[in-house]
Parts: C-alpha cells; sequence; structure tokens
C-alpha cells in the first residue's frame, strides 16, 4: 500500500467546515431555514458539523436531511430522511466529503429537482479537478488537481479529523 500525504489536518478541517458554514450562512441571510441533505456516509457527517456551527453564528433554522445514493450504481433508487413536502420550496445545500467525477453530486441534484426549491447549492469539504459531469460545488474547503490514480480519503471521526491523498 501507498503512503499516505496528509492534505487537511483536524484544524485545518474545522476551519474549512468554519469558512463553509459561513458561506452557507451569507446566501441564506434572507432565508429563516435551510436544510443541509448529507450524501451517506461522510458527507451526512460533514453536513452535521457544519449545522453545530451554523447553528452557533446564525439564527437559521437548520435541518438535516441524509441522502442515500449507491455510489457504485447511482441509478439505484435515491432515499432521503426528509419527505419531498418537507423540502418543497426550501433553500437545500446538498453536502459530501469530496467531488471527484462529479457521479454521485449530480445524482443527489437530479433527485432533489423532481421537487419546486427555493435554492439549490453544493457542498464539498475536497474538489477534484476530474469531474465527468457538469457539476460544481458552490461552497468547498480545498481544491486540488491530482492525478486519477490518486485517491483522496477524509476521516471525520473522534477528534482526529483528516483528508489525506493515497
Amino acid at each position: 500500500m501507498s503512503d499516505k500525504q496528509i492534505i487537511l489536518t483536524h484544524s485545518e478541517i474545522e476551519h474549512k467546515i468554519r469558512r463553509i458554514a459561513y458561506q452557507i450562512y451569507e446566501s441564506n441571510v434572507k432565508n429563516t431555514e435551510v436544510i443541509l441533505a448529507g450524501i451517506d456516509e461522510n458527507g451526512y457527517i460533514l453536513a452535521k458539523k457544519i449545522k453545530t456551527v451554523l447553528s452557533k453564528i446564525s439564527d437559521l433554522n437548520v435541518v438535516l436531511c441524509k441522502v442515500s445514493i449507491d455510489k457504485k450504481k447511482p441509478l439505484n433508487p435515491i432515499s432521503t430522511s426528509l419527505k419531498p413536502e418537507d423540502y418543497k420550496n426550501k433553500s437545500i445545500v446538498l453536502v459530501d466529503d469530496v467531488l471527484n467525477s462529479g457521479s454521485t453530486l449530480i445524482y443527489g441534484v437530479k433527485h432533489f429537482l423532481d421537487v419546486p426549491l427555493k435554492q439549490f447549492k453544493t457542498a464539498v469539504l475536497v474538489n477534484r479537478n476530474h469531474k465527468k459531469y457538469p457539476v460544481k460545488a458552490d461552497f468547498k474547503g480545498i481544491s486540488l488537481s491530482t492525478t486519477l490514480k490518486e485517491h483522496i480519503e477524509v476521516s471525520l471521526v473522534t477528534n482526529a479529523y483528516e483528508a489525506a491523498l493515497i
């Protein structure tokens, strides 16, 4: 197994989460509520961490939504912890840990477009520049140019967050 190169440390990830939370707040300053739809598993963990910061820095009602997508077969049905009527005409931010090819994010976006929304944005911790699909992250922690053979691994557990290039 190849060595891993740390690209974001625990404190850097905390800083990126705080910055993303402020950006989400700024884009929703006229709203009373925002839905953070985190793609299971790391995207949902990241969404929970963003919610914690957003709740401290704003008076927005922040609602979490877990989005379950089969990343190997993204055409399989997508499920969410909220019903469509719960996010109809609301502001949604779709959250994932890494934007690689864009397939997970684009299928997540497609799922939410079946319902009229007030605003739709995307947020990722690490944005790679190997997109197959025309999807972008509106809020991102870091953008990297990597080779196709390299892999980004994000750990958001306990008190030792890290993002590494493998």
